[in-house]
């Protein structure tokens, strides 16, 4: 997920009142799908609601963003046998 495609999220985020979300939380899901859902209780928010595929796409960056950092960070140089390795990870 890129800043632009968090500034869109964000702009297109709809909100929801605490009692509106308890007569008809289907329909409060239903609205959660692409984008998140502020839930407010007085006028303030206090929680966000995600749809799964939302949420799951989210958690997919999140790793994606790791696993790269993580291989910019790696020094190829230092190689360990795979063998090593998995019996590290107990694998």
């Amino acid at each position: 997920m890129t800043r632009d495609l968090f500034i869109v999220i964000i702009s297109n985020m709809n909100t929801i009142s605490i009692s509106q979300l308890k007569i008809n939380p289907s329909k409060a899901i239903l609205n959660a799908t692409d984008f998140p859902l502020a839930v407010e209780n007085r006028n303030k928010i206090e929680a966000y609601l995600l749809g799964k595929d939302l949420y799951e796409k989210i958690v997919s960056f999140m790793e994606d963003s790791i696993d790269k950092k993580a291989v910019l960070e790696a020094d190829f140089e230092k190689g360990k046998d795979f063998e090593e390795i998995a019996k590290e990870l107990n694998i």
